[in-house]
């Protein structure tokens, strides 16, 4: 049996109060009545309420001041203020204070119950997204890695057994899969939290560059060094060094990255001097390391240096019981970030949402949530909202996931993807950094999707 909602009316008239008590009461409502400020106030002492009606002009302590009060003493009871239409200008101060909304007197039974219904609705919805917050940031979720299933709370028993030690980790998984997540939250769950956490994208420059960038040089190592520079391992200092995806380094950067490793120090380029370096190394990959091992692409001696804690982070299609918490996650934070109330889904997006396979993995899923928050004009969700690659409709009119024929949709998104690659290597004239930040994804990503889906850039620079 639902429980009935509790409605406490704080007005001064009596007449109010023998009216909507059987108003009220008729509705199935559990009604509490006071005729001043200072009876009120003492039952929210004993007593908790889900609505409150309360009357501006009152004797003594008027309804601003009650508000006022009831807000310092924690009230959870979401509240409607009964006005004159002299006293409107008030009411909106009132709803400035924390009122949800006001009605005028003389009020007509249909409107006062909508109202309240309305309020009632915006309190359980309240609820419901600080329940589903608490839930997150305890159950379901460690520094905004969320995941009830099994193999996501696996993960984060490890990342809480590694964080505080030194050991250097290796994180392995598809593109997408939230690899840069996991190594900010094993930093900042280690006892280097309050310093450096350096991100390397590994694939993104040029080697000599990259060295430059790792070790620092010293003035004239090369053209165009006119002074000495730092390199990140130095400003990593008693931090944490991440590099995203670690297999593109060639095999001359490895073996250098191989002797930091071991022997904590390194030289600049063009230097003499040994430079010691207290680090920890955090890596990721989407590739299999030990397959390029074995096609002499990926030193054997550092894998087993970076590979002594290893965890591994599943694609999206291997734990869909997550979606529906990372899809209200998402919702929440991009509704708030474009101030809109958006409260939900209507009917059968979730079901679509969790029977697509996300080959993208969470950052095509976050980037689709955002897509509909910012498209959609309706406080919900609906089938409209989402891209038309997820929808197929039945000669009957129904519609239905793509997802359900799993070839078809991976190659419409191939396809997708190959158009929206090749046109912005097209406007960039074939530089991968400048075509990586137009299509919103990392170097190393775009430099992956590039050899996964055989993109020919010869001809595109």
């Amino acid at each position: 049996m639902t429980q009935k909602s509790k409605i406490h009316i704080i007005d001064d008239e009596p007449i109010i109060h023998e009216v909507l008590d059987d108003l009220l009461t008729s509705e199935g409502y559990e009604v509490e009545s006071s005729f001043n400020g200072k009876e009120a106030l003492d039952k929210h002492v004993s007593q908790t309420f889900d609505l409150i009606l309360l009357d501006l002009l009152m004797p003594g302590m008027s309804g601003i001041e009650v508000l006022k009060k009831l807000k310092k003493i924690g009230t959870q009871a979401v509240i409607i203020i009964i006005t004159a239409y002299a006293s409107v200008e008030s009411a909106i101060s009132a709803m400035k204070i924390g009122a949800y909304d006001y009605i005028q007197k003389p009020f007509k039974h249909d409107e006062l119950l909508m109202t309240i219904k309305r309020a009632l609705e915006h309190k359980t919805l309240q609820e419901e997204n600080l329940r589903l917050k608490d839930e997150l940031k305890t159950k379901y979720s460690f520094e905004n890695i969320i995941g009830k299933s099994k193999v996501m709370q696996d993960v984060f028993e490890i990342i809480k057994a590694s964080a505080p030690t030194r050991s250097t980790i290796l994180l392995q998984g598809e593109s997408g899969t939230g690899k840069e997540l996991v190594a900010k939250a094993i930093h900042q769950n280690s006892d280097r939290a309050n310093s450096p956490f350096i991100i390397v994208n590994s694939g993104s420059l040029p080697p000599d560059l990259l060295e430059s960038h790792l070790f620092g040089h010293v003035m004239g190592a090369f053209t165009g060094a006119v002074s000495q520079k730092k390199g990140l391992f130095e400003a990593a200092e008693k931090g944490t060094i991440f590099f995203d995806e670690i297999s593109s380094l060639n095999l001359e950067t490895q073996s250098k990255l191989l002797r930091v490793m071991q022997e904590r120090e390194f030289m600049m380029l063009g230097g003499t001097k040994t430079i010691k370096v207290d680090v920890r190394a955090i890596t990721a990959t989407n590739s299999d390391l030990e397959e390029l091992i074995r096609q002499n692409r990926f030193r054997q001696d550092l894998f087993y240096r970076l590979n002594v804690i290893k965890i591994e982070l599943p694609p999206l299609r291997d734990r869909k019981e997550d979606i529906p918490l990372l899809v209200k996650h998402f919702l929440n934070k991009y509704s708030k970030e474009n101030k809109k109330d958006i409260t939900g889904f209507t009917e059968g997006v979730m079901e679509i949402l969790v029977n697509n396979d996300w080959p993208g993995n969470i950052r095509e899923l976050e980037n689709l949530i955002e897509r509909s928050v910012v498209l959609t004009k309706s406080k919900v969700i609906t089938r409209e909202s989402l891209p038309s690659f997820l929808l197929t409709t039945k000669k009957d009119g129904t519609v239905l996931s793509q997802a359900t024929n799993e070839l078809n949709l991976k190659e419409h998104i191939q396809t997708f993807q190959r158009e929206a690659i090749i046109s912005a290597l097209e406007k960039t004239k074939g530089i991968q950094k400048k075509a990586a930040s137009i299509l919103g994804v990392k170097p190393t990503t775009l430099n992956e999707m590039i050899k996964r889906l055989n993109i020919n850039i010869t001809n595109l620079s």
